[in-house]
């Protein structure tokens, strides 16, 4: 199916020079003279090597036919993670590899979207945003703006990100999951 590249999103698959690509990020740019494009992150399915490629903002690209299902997390065995069909309670494994850095997400019962491509689960989608606790940061350093400064964090499923200063140890906050990025502070 034929889309404009204005129509291009994160976790998106797409077809380009003769392989499957995952849409890993998007950043639009307008320049001061010629026409916007979009600067795209690629991942290759196959290979699972990366491009960056630009797109003018009217170029058609190829959106990869793959079909998408709902799934429940289960378990993690060994380098396999465990999904289970609600409905027809058909299951699932799919490699971490696959899946990446954000199979540390993964919770009991959360709900995903897994893409399937001839039969062949090809990558997965975790629901936008997650919350977290903080498992370790450092401390605040007194008289430090809060502007544009963030401090390292690191998360009860292992995973770090960058924090503003005023999130401390215990704390919960969502995190982007597209992106492993702080959203906000859960109250």
């Amino acid at each position: 199916m034929k889309i404009t590249a204005n129509e291009i999103k994160p976790g998106m698959i797409i077809e380009h020079k003769n392989d499957y690509w995952n849409v890993l990020k998007i950043q639009h740019v307008k320049p001061g003279k010629g026409g916007a494009f979009n600067q795209v992150e690629l991942k290759s399915i196959i290979k699972g090597t990366k491009l960056n490629e630009r797109f003018r903002s009217n170029e058609n690209i190829e959106k990869a036919e793959v079909i998408e299902k709902k799934f429940n997390f289960l378990y993690i065995s060994g380098n396999s993670c465990h999904f289970m069909d609600n409905n027809t309670f058909e299951q699932v494994e799919i490699s971490k590899i696959v899946i990446g850095e954000k199979f540390k997400l993964l919770k009991e019962n959360l709900e995903v979207t897994i893409s399937f491509m001839e039969e062949k689960p090809i990558s997965i989608e975790l629901p936008k945003n997650i919350e977290c606790i903080i498992q370790n940061t450092d401390a605040a350093i007194k008289n430090q703006t809060a502007s544009s400064s963030y401090k390292p964090a690191l998360l009860d499923c292992g995973i770090k990100v960058d924090v503003p200063p005023f999130i401390e140890i215990g704390e919960k906050i969502i995190i982007d999951t597209r992106t492993l990025e702080y959203v906000k502070r859960v109250n």
